[in-house]
């Protein structure tokens, strides 16, 4: 049959990202705690166009997600943009993979167990740079506000907030480690499962660790600075506020490599 992707285009234009979104496919991925887990991810996967051809072949890109629809984590990422750029005869290859991530967590008094859940993702790009390679992790978080404890003669303000750690590292790293970073890093941080015990401890450990947005991208830059295997990284804070009709925000993003000139 014809191959009308392959048919000449007189239009000289490079198309930088073409291929397929929102693939929704079930996945493995590795779990520091039981080896690996199953899960659900929305998948992305692109390739650059050369200038000569129509268009790409999409079901190819079906056909490699399922070649590796077991395995699909961090370390096999690298193998899977090969594989896309030989394929489909392309000068790159780029791969977005998002899905949710769950550990089983013991409540800090009762040690009741639930389920938390945080939404993980990784980046992917061959090109002529070389493969880059990124982490994130997006965790809910307690935080409570220093300057309302310190004015108020009755409680302060207290909100959920969302911290996102993206990295770019030299060797493997877990989604764990990145996750307790950021749950350090904050007043308190989040359970799915709470008894009344626990509560008060939550209350109390937020009440006595009170920190704004600025403070939360501070710590998680200053444990991030300490670690030699990132070597660029970047964390924002967003606190959906309790008494404010906004959310407070904060970003930081630091490559720690040796920059030219400097």
């Amino acid at each position: 049959m014809k191959d009308v992707q392959n048919q000449q285009d007189h239009r000289n234009i490079v198309i930088d990202k073409v291929g397929v979104k929102n693939v929704r496919y079930p996945i493995t991925v590795l779990d520091q705690v039981n080896v690996t887990q199953n899960t659900v991810a929305t998948i992305n996967m692109y390739v650059k166009l050369p200038h000569q051809y129509k268009g790409t072949h999409m079901s190819r890109f079906v056909e490699i997600l399922a070649e590796h629809n077991n395995n699909i984590n961090i370390n096999n990422i690298p193998g899977i943009l090969e594989e896309m750029k030989r394929r489909l005869d392309a000068p790159s290859a780029h791969i977005e993979v998002d899905f949710p991530y769950f550990i089983e967590k013991a409540a800090p008094v009762s040690g009741a167990m639930g389920l938390m859940e945080y939404n993980i993702a990784f980046r992917g790009s061959l090109g002529r740079r070389g493969m880059d390679l990124i982490v994130e992790v997006a965790v809910p978080i307690t935080t409570l506000c220093p300057c309302s404890r310190e004015i108020s003669r009755h409680g302060a303000h207290n909100q959920r907030g969302m911290v996102r750690l993206a990295v770019r590292f030299r060797s493997f790293i877990w989604i764990e480690k990145l996750i307790r970073v950021v749950e350090d890093s904050a007043s308190c941080e989040v359970f799915s499962l709470l008894k009344r015990e626990d509560e008060k401890h939550v209350t109390e450990k937020a009440y006595e660790n009170p920190m704004f947005v600025e403070d939360i991208v501070r710590d998680v830059a200053e444990k991030m600075d300490a670690d030699p295997n990132i070597f660029w990284y970047s964390v924002e804070s967003e606190n959906f506020e309790s008494i404010h009709n906004h959310s407070a925000y904060a970003y930081i993003e630091r490559d720690k490599r040796p920059q030219p000139g400097a």
